[in-house]
């Protein structure tokens, strides 16, 4: 479990590795209102995460439907959880011989990644309760979710499918580049565009950020609201302890390609 504040605070001391696993990855000021991070294992916290799928999704006009009750060995369902209320939520779901959800529509366009190596997985079923509104938040589940794929499980190159008018934010906030058109996707009953970016990207990005101070709130980017790279260890420490690899998940050696430019 990681917990953060809601919004960024300065730096925080890392925990250190005789700590118990159970304890919270970073300590807060007294009285700061947190945020926990944790991997969506039991029904409860899925039936959570799947309410508030159906309430966003619902308000954009979105079909959705529920996360299955159990996990699954090829993808991991992340919550953000304000004391018991679940407030954001993610799936990262990695390449394996049942495919991805991109498939349905990109399926092209993903073979030709993987037929030059690609190690692929998507982020997928991105909800954040609107009450919150907090950049901090999203950046915490994305550098959780990017930290489990690419750090952990070793995947280079991540994919998502985002309605044409939010592909500028994904540009600009995260440095993502438009993969294929828009096509109408049954699943949300709504148009939908292929984005992809290499795990590498993002690594530079949030190395970089961390050299400088802390950016105000209306930076265009969400890397100045990612965890530092200190942080970024203690939480690796956390995930590494509680991973199980899945023979069902495809995993190969790659060269690195310029097929995603950064």
């Amino acid at each position: 479990m990681i917990a953060a504040p809601f919004e960024a605070s300065p730096p925080r001391r890392p925990v250190s590795q005789d700590e118990s696993p159970d304890e919270d990855l970073h300590r807060c000021e007294v009285g700061r209102r947190l945020y926990r991070i944790r991997s969506a294992d039991s029904g409860g916290e899925r039936s959570s995460a799947s309410i508030l799928i159906n309430r966003m999704y619902a308000t954009r006009g979105y079909a959705s439907r529920p996360l299955p009750d159990e996990s699954s060995p090829t993808r991991i369902t992340l919550v953000a959880s304000d004391h018991e209320s679940t407030v954001a939520t993610i799936t990262v779901g990695f390449d394996s011989a049942a495919g991805l959800h991109v498939d349905t529509l990109f399926r092209h366009e993903v073979d030709a990644l993987r037929q030059a190596g690609r190690l692929v997985c998507e982020f997928t079923t991105l909800a954040i309760d609107q009450v919150v509104r907090s950049r901090r938040v999203l950046a915490s589940l994305f550098n959780v979710a990017y930290l489990y794929a690419h750090r952990v499980m070793g995947y280079d190159t991540l994919l998502i499918e985002v309605n044409p008018r939010h592909v500028l934010y994904y540009e600009r906030m995260l440095g993502f580049k438009v993969m294929a058109p828009q096509r109408h996707s049954p699943r949300v009953g709504a148009p939908a565009v292929l984005m992809g970016i290499n795990f590498s990207y993002i690594r530079e990005q949030g190395e970089r950020f961390a050299r400088q101070s802390r950016a105000s709130s209306a930076s265009r980017s969400l890397y100045p609201d990612w965890f530092s790279p200190l942080e970024e260890e203690a939480i690796l420490l956390r995930l590494t302890r509680s991973v199980v690899p899945a023979e069902s998940v495809v995993r190969h050696r790659y060269e690195p390609l310029q097929l995603l430019q950064a």
